[in-house]
């Protein structure tokens, strides 16, 4: 829930700065781009911090060097973050991170049949999560697809 809420958050925080003069970000999309690379970092700290063994619980046993996976995915989530901001490659770099997404999203499926926890908390429930993967999908692309607004 944390990702969810830092960009939903920094959304905000950036469209005020742009109606209070910030011009670069007194665009939507622009806005969209900040807020979803605050996202996925925030999501990639995750992948060496206290909740990394959760991470790695959270992957399916049939999936093998699961840690090697979980730093992977949190080293191309920065990227990601930070290649979205580029304008030249956003729409390459929102391609990715919403493949990313859809490739994790397995992983979200398993824990939460499996009833495991995030940080000592349940983890979200399968049609919660749904919901919010589908956030994700539509902020991830329209950030990169959409062209600023200007």
């Amino acid at each position: 829930m944390a990702p969810l809420a830092a960009m939903l958050v920094s959304l905000i925080l950036f469209r005020t700065l742009g109606w209070a003069g910030w011009d670069y970000m007194n665009d939507w999309v622009i806005s969209l781009r900040f807020a979803v690379a605050i996202m996925f970092l925030v999501a990639a700290s995750a992948h060496w911090g206290r909740l990394r063994g959760d991470l790695i619980a959270m992957m399916p046993p049939r999936i093998p060097n699961a840690q090697i996976l979980i730093s992977l995915t949190g080293i191309l989530e920065i990227a990601g973050a930070i290649l979205l901001l580029i304008p030249a490659t956003a729409m390459a770099a929102s391609t990715g991170l919403a493949l990313m997404l859809l490739a994790m999203f397995p992983a979200n499926i398993y824990a939460a049949h499996k009833k495991l926890t995030l940080g000592g908390k349940p983890v979200t429930p399968i049609g919660a999560r749904v919901i919010m993967q589908m956030l994700f999908l539509a902020a991830v692309l329209a950030a990169g697809w959409l062209p600023p607004q200007g």
